[in-house]
């Protein structure tokens, strides 16, 4: 951040008498809660630092590091007594206290945004680290930050800043999260489609490799007519030959070339009767892998609209959840995963993956389909007797955007496991339910 911006962002602050509450929403990023309700994200971020307000920002998950502990002890409900630049420099300190009924008790809290180094540090009354986000040796730098010792300043800056008047800080700070999360929303988008469109066209590729059922019908008779012709002429066949000269029933004659060498002739022939089989096989069951070839290319298709119509980063990191599955487990690919604040939602992306979700779910979990129409079947893993709406809502809505591209106004029909029933294969009744509303325009 500019030193000039800084400057204003704490003549800012100043207003305030109180930090109110503080947390870390994500791995690099703090929020504080100033006076009850003003709220300010401190995006501590190696070399890509920031401050910003915004009306909602999602916490991914408790933190209960050494760290967490001690800036929820010393500066939740703490009174603010200062908060100016250290030394003039890109060093946010704010000095507070806890008033007890034994002593008063004096902790500052520094937010330093210098680069590679930028980091928070807690200190005690006497500049001794108490805690700090990231911890720093001898090694890295000529200022340690580590617990127990005295904190060293940070050197000056060789040059003069310059100005950067704001004419509205608050205003500014809600335009450093809009333009922060639209560039990561772009970025995100780009890596993640690209990912998508290279397993799509892996499939695509797949599809297009498929035999018709002519061909390896085709192929079943040739080598079951093969398999014949090398008994009738076993007695012509020399053992580990590799080519073959038969003659065919009609009296013509000619030859094949092996792909290895067989001791027998019955050999030979039970090889070609076994290709034969396969044969007959596969053209039998050729639309169950077109099918399921077919479900997963749409699949993808409307996960790369799902991507490209994600209006914040948070939908994105529901798409992509960061948590990692035992290896040991094996994953189903009939079936899509994400995490909704701790919850796991399940989705079918094609009829095998509708029937395992209804197969596997417990009484308890509750089940999403699209009213009155077909739709991806959806599974909210839960114990819980009221789950709550929101991620009611954020299931739903993933119920539709892997069920179709439109923008409009849909129903969602939601109930427990227990009221589902199952006719065949994914087709259900189901009689007690409550309805959410999607609307994909917003």
């Amino acid at each position: 951040m500019k030193l000039s911006h800084l400057e204003q962002i704490v003549k800012y602050l100043q207003q305030f008498k109180k930090i109110s509450a503080i947390h870390r929403v994500n791995d690099t990023t703090l929020k504080v809660v100033f006076d009850k309700n003003d709220a300010l994200f401190f995006n501590m971020q190696r070399s890509n630092s920031s401050i910003f307000k915004c009306k909602e920002y999602p916490r991914s998950k408790v933190y209960n590091a050494p760290f967490d502990v001690i800036l929820a002890k010393r500066f939740n409900r703490a009174n603010i007594l200062d908060i100016g630049l250290l030394n003039g420099d890109k060093i946010i300190r704010i000095k507070t206290s806890l008033a007890s009924a034994y002593k008063e008790e004096i902790t500052y809290l520094q937010f330093e945004f210098t680069g590679k180094y930028t980091n928070v540090i807690i200190l005690d009354a006497d500049n001794n680290v108490l805690e700090a986000l990231r911890h720093i040796d001898l090694f890295s730098s000529y200022r340690e930050v580590k617990v127990g010792h005295k904190l060293l300043d940070v050197k000056p800056a060789p040059f003069v800043a310059k100005e950067y008047p704001l004419e509205d800080v608050e205003a500014f700070l809600y335009e450093v999260y809009e333009k922060e999360q639209n560039a990561k929303l772009a970025n995100l988008k780009k890596q993640k489609v690209a990912y998508l469109q290279k397993k799509l066209k892996k499939l695509q590729k797949l599809y297009e490799k498929l035999e018709s059922q002519e061909e390896l019908q085709s192929q079943a008779q040739k080598y079951q007519h093969y398999g014949n012709l090398v008994l009738s002429n076993a007695q012509t066949i020399k053992p580990y030959a590799k080519k073959l000269l038969l003659t065919d029933y009609d009296g013509t004659a000619f030859e094949i070339t092996l792909d290895k060498e067989y001791a027998t002739p019955y050999l030979i022939s039970e090889m070609f009767f076994t290709k034969s089989k396969k044969a007959k096989q596969r053209a039998k069951n050729l639309h169950i892998e077109e099918e399921s070839l077919s479900s997963k290319i749409e699949h993808l298709k409307l996960f790369i609209h799902t991507v490209n119509a994600a209006k914040d980063v948070a939908k994105i990191e529901l798409l992509f959840p960061k948590r990692v599955q035992n290896k040991k487990i094996k994953q189903n690919d009939s079936i899509e995963v994400f995490w909704i604040e701790g919850y796991k939602v399940q989705l079918g992306k094609s009829e095998k993956g509708n029937i395992e979700l209804l197969k596997n779910a417990r009484a308890k979990d509750i089940w999403l389909h699209m009213k009155d129409r077909p739709s991806a079947h959806v599974i909210i893993t839960t114990d819980k007797q009221n789950l709550p709406q929101n991620i009611i809502l954020a299931a739903a809505r993933l119920c539709v955007d892997f069920t179709t591209t439109a923008q409009d106004r849909f129903l969602v029909d939601y109930t427990p496991r227990r009221e589902v029933t199952i006719q065949s294969g994914a087709n259900v009744l189901y009689n007690k339910y409550k309805t959410i509303e999607v609307d994909t325009r917003v």
